[in-house]
């Protein structure tokens, strides 16, 4: 089964990961934001090798040390929803061009619509679509072990903002309302922000979820 390895970075602190799996060095990369020098020395010291970076979404946070990690590690294929394949390579789009600290990096060559399976050293992972906080805000769910890295759409005890010019309310509503909660009690979120929690317990006390929105 895959280990998911969990890194804080930047001062957003960013939840990014490398996926590891007994039996390999390879690894796969999911996002990668600001100051991302801890996980690169990790993939280093542990002797890994890269195969690949799947983006949640593509906001500044998550995405400013991509090309830092493909200086480091060589070109690597980068997975991203549709919606925001222009994102990595415009700041107005991954909103660090609204705080004056504009970012760019490395536009993504696979682009996703979600419902894909992705083999990952070989582990089966599903991806579904869960726009709102961003258009292109994605899932990657491995079922078999109840594990999925949702990116900025729900967190423990709250939800992603939707405040933001590429955001929609609406959309963020049924993502989480009706996509999320219709997965099983025992899965493991891993959010882009904050400590991990599963469905069953936002289902009980995510105000978002229990209050409506």
């Amino acid at each position: 089964m895959p280990d998911i390895n969990t890194f804080i970075l930047g001062d957003y602190q960013t939840n990014c990961f490398v996926i590891t799996q007994s039996g390999t060095r390879d690894c796969w990369i999911v996002d990668c934001g600001y100051q991302p020098g801890v996980m690169l020395e990790y993939i280093d010291t542990e002797k890994l090798t890269p195969k690949g970076i799947l983006l949640t979404h593509c906001h500044s946070d998550h995405i400013a040390g991509v090309d830092e990690l493909l200086s480091r590690f060589g070109s690597m294929p980068i997975y991203a929803h549709e919606a925001e394949s222009r994102f990595c390579s415009d700041p107005m789009l991954n909103l660090s061009g609204m705080v004056g600290q504009p970012v760019t990096c490395t536009d993504p060559d696979h682009l996703l619509k979600g419902g894909e399976t992705l083999d990952l050293l070989g582990e089966s992972w599903r991806v579904v679509h869960t726009p709102g906080h961003s258009p292109g805000g994605v899932l990657y769910i491995h079922d078999a072990s109840q594990q999925a890295l949702a990116g900025d759409t729900l967190f423990a005890g709250s939800i992603g903002r939707f405040d933001f010019p590429t955001s929609n309310a609406q959309d963020l509503e049924h993502s989480v309302l009706e996509v999320m909660m219709a997965l099983p009690d025992t899965l493991t979120i891993h959010p882009g922000h904050g400590p991990t929690t599963t469905i069953g317990q936002e289902r009980q006390t995510n105000p978002y979820v229990v209050n409506g929105f």
